[in-house]
């Protein structure tokens, strides 16, 4: 397969209320040579001036495939006409190296109001599909593109909610025209380059993920597009977990770095984010809510989530120091208790966990544990053990994961790390999202008390979930680095993504 290929082009004309607009896509699909690439559509319309249209990311097709859009409108304007009938050819940079689709040198062409066009490679194409699944869609639709010379007698959308394991098929139909969603006007079918346009529309309900092929049957033979034998998939946003220690008001430009948080979690999307050492002022053991970091950070977000915080001991001799659940689901039978052996608040050792149940939509119901433990020689295995038990007793058939998230104060390879992982019950998410890598290339924290022990490894911060868990986490990634939002803590935090199995 070529470096860059043409999937299709759409050239259509709508003529509405607003004005009369010609809408041009470019649908292409690349090998993925390097993270850093550039895409271009390198076209004319009939005044002959040449352009660059920059294409975007759509959708991965397997680890080594992409396929990237551009699209553009134009509307008619008294001093400025419509591009017309196009000209065109794609090209690809990478690694300092050019490629081109051009056509075998002859250039594309498309003429105005047109519809859709194949290069001519396949006889059908699934055309303008959508990699995400809108949350509160129900129904997904899916549009294909034959060739009329098939003559198609049936097209089929064969389809999975669960990864195979049940399948549906759902026919689509033809019409002698369809509707454009995007263009709020009817096209017509078939177009000029002998295509016909056949829709069907998948009963999603809530599934989290649909994977599809489509067949045509023709003259007693049957033509497949299964997206090069891996399918087209549909999802929905994964659930993003965040887990960061914030330091108890140690940092300098505190309030700053509340804000850089708070912008973070709002730029990436975070669903839930598990915070340890939060501080608010003492205030003679009444404590401060208005100067709770937490409270403080949720405040900032554009969209209004959920808090539940709790605090263990005296930090730094004027702060109730503890931990705290920020989601943007509501927090189901929130708790907290100690799970260390003291609940002396003078006591630095004296250990709270707060955990509640987040429903998650399309993912199901979690037992989600926000969680900062004593090093293994100050108590570590009896909090553990303790916080062991407590999520087994919370979990219940209607429970699909539990995950224990935060400062664990133990780095990984370590004898905590082989407590919590050699029973085989937890598993690290970090380490599973990047399994390529070994614990001993990770180093993300700054705290002094792990720079003296361990020069190789010093992670503490974790996601450990049970292996019994109906999730899979997709990504893991460190945050609150140079290279990000900024240092915000003697920690990095962690983003991971988990969707269901």
């Amino acid at each position: 397969m070529s470096k860059i290929q043409l999937h299709y082009v759409e050239n259509v004309i709508s003529r509405k209320k607003g004005g009369v607009h010609q809408h041009l896509t470019f649908f292409i699909a690349v090998e993925n040579l390097s993270y850093h690439k550039q895409i271009n559509v390198h076209w004319a319309g009939e005044d002959g001036i040449w352009h660059d249209l920059p294409a975007r990311f759509h959708s991965a097709i397997a680890p080594n495939r992409e396929y990237w859009q551009a699209h553009v409108q134009f509307q008619l304007e008294p001093a400025q006409s419509l591009p017309g009938n196009i000209t065109f050819s794609l090209r690809y940079r990478a690694e300092e190296v050019e490629y081109w689709d051009n056509n075998h040198g002859r250039n594309y062409r498309s003429q105005a109001d047109s519809g859709i066009r194949l290069p001519g490679r396949q006889p059908l194409q699934v055309v303008d599909f959508n990699a995400a699944l809108p949350e509160s869609r129900k129904y997904l639709p899916v549009t294909v593109a034959v060739e009329q010379s098939l003559a198609p007698e049936k097209v089929t959308v064969h389809w999975t909610t669960d990864n195979w394991r049940h399948t549906h098929q759902t026919p689509c139909r033809f019409k002698r025209t369809y509707w454009d969603k995007e263009l709020h006007s009817n096209a017509r079918n078939p177009n000029q380059y002998g295509l016909q346009i056949w829709k069907g529309w998948l009963k999603t309900a809530d599934a989290f993920r649909v994977q599809y092929s489509v067949s045509v049957e023709s003259r007693g033979r049957t033509v497949w597009d299964n997206n090069f034998g891996h399918n087209y998939a549909a999802s929905r946003k994964p659930l993003k977990i965040l887990i960061l220690n914030l330091h108890c008001y140690q940092e300098a430009d505190q309030d700053a770095k509340f804000s850089a948080i708070a912008r973070a979690i709002d730029e990436l999307g975070v669903d839930v984010a598990c915070f340890q050492e939060v501080a608010e002022l003492w205030n003679e053991g009444r404590g401060d809510w208005p100067s709770n970091s937490a409270r403080i950070i949720g405040s900032r977000l554009k969209k209004p989530y959920h808090l539940y915080a709790d605090w263990s001991h005296l930090g730094f001799n004027k702060y109730r120091e503890g931990v705290a659940i920020l989601s943007r689901f509501p927090l189901l039978h929130p708790e907290s208790r100690y799970v260390s052996a003291s609940e002396d608040p003078y006591n630095i050792h004296a250990r709270k966990v707060v955990m509640a149940e987040v429903e998650a939509p399309h993912i199901g119901r979690l037992n989600i544990f926000s969680a900062h433990l004593s090093w293994w020689e100050d108590g570590f295995q009896e909090q553990f053990d303790r916080l062991r038990e407590w999520a087994a007793g919370k979990r219940t058939d209607q429970v699909t994961g539990t995950l224990l998230c935060g400062d664990f104060n133990i780095p990984a390879g370590s004898q905590g790390y082989r407590h919590v992982i050699g029973s085989g019950e937890y598993e690290d998410q970090f380490l599973a999202a990047n399994a390529r890598g070994e614990p001993s290339q990770i180093r993300r924290v700054n705290d002094p008390h792990w720079n003296r022990y361990l020069a190789d490894d010093y992670r503490i911060d974790y996601i450990f979930m049970r292996k019994d868990s109906g999730l899979s986490v997709t990504s893991g990634r460190v945050l609150f680095t140079p290279e990000d939002y900024g240092h915000v803590s003697d920690h990095c935090g962690y983003l991971m993504t988990f969707e269901p199995q």
